[in-house]
């Protein structure tokens, strides 16, 4: 069995506080009810774990999830940063990201290969904060799907080849339920993201037929959604039909993300629903309130997938633990916590520890 592997990464959240301790900080203002200057959350992670360096390499938020990201054929993360100096903060909104675009490098020194961008913080500096998102990664050689200038570019998927003639199919699409205001949506000559409404089977089959139209033989297939809020480990019953008629359809693995810690996950008719990836970079480091998630812990979902039939062939999870806005690979006591969450959450899949700090994942 020849296979490739994928590398499905939550959210990626590269301005504020990340983004003040990057080579090139922007502007610091913030237009938060608490908070007005991103520096302030660099301090409040320095409270809790020591000195943040400033300033820091491009690889330093990403840590030892490096390594790991080094190993897959095809990544793809949810990226939740518009890429801009300029742009208003939107309105109606509490929290808004950006990063200057002279710190790109700390995004494309993880090599992703798409970015999914149907999510609630890509146009938190407008239309124009968005047009800047999508040059900069046009013009760093990254793909994107999920948002663009227009409805068909905000619809349009993008393809990764990954040797011996497959290619990876990447579908980005957001749903309201993860806070994407209404009037984000793209129309008609009117930039935004690829809002959907909430899960139905009408909605399904929609996206299906657009993966009939954009796939070859022996292509595969990820839908990427950001959906649900921020806490909890429920799946709904309309999210797993949701998915399972996706993967009816033809694809190959639901890439769910939003919540701030990971949600369950099933296989089903061997190929792979992750309902909620959790984040993986950002500057939350000690914000109170929520700590029974553990949100400080992190994982980097590694797919391996039958080139031949898309079958899921292997699953490996990277427990990471976020310290001094950098992801350090976790202690084998908070590795183990997240062995015991998966186990409790994940009914029909059983997780041991491998080696290599990494959580292998089969069937129960």
């Amino acid at each position: 069995m020849e296979t490739v592997t994928l590398a499905l990464c939550g959210d990626v959240m590269l301005g504020r506080g990340v983004d003040q301790i990057l080579p090139c900080p922007g502007d610091p203002e913030l237009w938060e009810p608490w908070v007005r200057d991103a520096r302030d959350y660099v301090e409040l992670a320095e409270a809790v774990n020591g000195p943040v360096p400033r300033p820091a390499g491009p690889a330093w938020p990403w840590g030892d999830a490096l390594g790991f990201l080094a190993e897959a054929g095809v990544r793809v993360v949810n990226l939740e940063t518009s890429i801009t100096r300029d742009g208003r903060p939107a309105p109606g909104k509490s929290v808004h990201y950006r990063m200057n675009p002279g710190n790109l490098p700390a995004l494309t020194v993880a090599r992703p290969d798409v970015c999914a961008l149907a999510n609630n913080h890509v146009l938190d500096f407008g239309p124009d904060g968005l047009r800047d998102t999508l040059g900069a990664l046009a013009g760093a050689g990254v793909r994107y799907a999920g948002a663009g200038r227009d409805a068909e570019e905000a619809r349009r998927p993008a393809i990764v080849p990954a040797g011996d003639g497959t290619r990876v199919v990447v579908l980005s699409v957001g749903m309201s339920s993860s806070g994407i205001p209404p009037s984000w949506a793209a129309g008609p000559g009117r930039p935004g993201v690829g809002l959907v409404p909430e899960p139905s089977g009408a909605v399904a089959a929609e996206i299906i037929e657009r993966v009939r139209r954009a796939v070859r033989p022996g292509d595969l297939v990820v839908v990427s959604i950001h959906w649900g809020s921020n806490w909890g480990y429920d799946v709904p019953p309309e999210w797993a039909g949701f998915a399972r008629a996706l993967i009816d359809g033809g694809v190959d693995i639901v890439h769910g993300h939003s919540s701030h810690h990971p949600r369950p996950i099933e296989i089903h008719r061997d190929r792979l629903i992750l309902y909620g990836c959790g984040d993986l970079v950002n500057d939350y480091e000690g914000i109170g309130g929520h700590e029974e998630y553990r949100d400080d812990l992190r994982l980097l979902y590694l797919a391996s997938i039958d080139r031949g039939s898309g079958a899921l062939a292997g699953l490996r999870l990277v427990p990471l633990r976020a310290r001094r806005l950098r992801l350090e690979l976790a202690s084998p006591g908070d590795a183990e916590w997240l062995r015991a969450l998966l186990g409790r959450i994940c009914p029909g899949l059983r997780f041991r520890h491998a080696p290599d700090g990494t959580l292998a994942a089969s069937r129960a």
